[in-house]
């Protein structure tokens, strides 16, 4: 969408570089980022640390505060963030790591354009990790101008163990990541979902 004033459009990033997490539960959530993310802690000390996975300096940085309040999840903020997998074979792969650490997630959805999984760290931040459903990111676009989105945009509940379970059989992944019969879901569905994603297991 264009500036409503009229004015030139802003110049975009290249690239979404980090989050930074404010915590009470410090070392639990290094701990946790950690092992969730397959990554290591590039510098660390006891109230900061930087964990990357991959050739960024850090994707996750950690600020500890114990005089902070827990998350209640009940006030405005961020509500989740996404990694993405290649295809769903690591996709299957890493939800078993996790599941072998204790880390479950609490929804699992095909969004439409994405296969997602949705998890919830110790201080309650969700964090969603996906696959891409279309080959192109023109053909997602496309795929969410259409009735089919409009009717439904959260997408069609799924079980883990058969997603995976089809993949480890050498079901084609196209075939796997089809939505199939979408049936209208709103915003009278979101306290489900939210239900459904505060049971994900943080591990210890």
């Amino acid at each position: 969408m264009a500036p409503t004033n009229g004015t030139q459009k802003v110049l975009s990033p290249s690239k979404l570089a980090h989050i930074v997490l404010r915590t009470n539960k410090f070392e639990q959530m290094r701990n946790y980022y950690c092992n969730f993310l397959g990554g290591h802690v590039v510098h660390g000390n006891d109230y900061l640390a930087f964990i990357t996975y991959d050739d960024e300096h850090h994707r996750i940085a950690l600020l500890s505060n114990p005089q902070l309040q827990d998350n209640p999840g009940t006030t405005s903020g961020l509500e989740h963030i996404a990694f993405t997998f290649d295809n769903l074979q690591d996709l299957c792969t890493a939800y078993k790591q996790r599941k072998a650490l204790g880390i479950t997630p609490g929804w699992c959805v095909n969004h439409g354009p994405t296969t997602s999984m949705y998890y919830r760290d110790p201080d309650g931040n969700m964090i969603e990790t996906q696959v891409d459903n279309y080959d192109t990111a023109e053909e997602a676009t496309a795929s969410m101008l259409t009735e089919a989105f409009a009717k439904n945009s959260l997408g069609m509940d799924y079980d883990p163990e058969e997603l995976c379970r089809r993949v480890e059989s050498g079901e084609d992944e196209a075939s796997i990541k089809k939505q199939g019969d979408v049936v209208p879901r709103g915003a009278e569905d979101l306290p489900n979902i939210r239900a459904k994603m505060m049971s994900s297991q943080v591990g210890v």
